[in-house]
């Protein structure tokens, strides 16, 4: 299976919250992991939240970004690319979504993912509109 994980449904790979363990059996199970390129980026501004608040110590934030970087390294990264943005768009006349949901839509749809999955509840009922097989796992909006 070709699994896509948005920013919020990958998170639950490093930091224990509801849908955790889903993310992990369902990445187990996946022959493929396909992310955006904004994960990395938005993942290490949930990681500096956390810090902040902190409920995130500095020798943790730094194991989860090693973490995170290895796995990137095994991953499928989708760029963004003229095609991407131009799906963006599409994505955003078709459905209520926020600009960095759109670009994660628009790289799973690119992708051709066998399952997006997302803790996004409003991403989620988009990804359904576009045609993607989409499962959720815990709720952050």
């Amino acid at each position: 299976m070709r699994l896509f994980l948005d920013s919020s449904a990958l998170a639950k790979r490093y930091v224990e919250e509801p849908g955790t363990d889903k993310v992990l059996n369902l990445c187990r199970g996946a022959d493929e992991i396909i992310l955006s390129s904004l994960c990395v980026p938005e993942l290490i501004s949930g990681f500096n939240r956390l810090r902040r608040e902190e409920k995130l110590s500095l020798p943790r934030y730094r194991a989860l970004k090693r973490e995170l970087a290895a796995d990137v390294e095994e991953a499928t990264i989708i760029d963004l690319t003229p095609l991407i943005i131009g799906r963006t768009i599409a994505c955003l006349e078709r459905a209520p979504l926020r600009a960095l949901d759109a670009v994660h839509l628009a790289s799973a749809i690119e992708s051709m993912c066998d399952l997006f999955l997302t803790a996004d509840r409003r991403q989620g009922q988009a990804a359904a509109r576009l045609r993607l097989r989409v499962e959720t796992v815990g709720f952050s909006h």
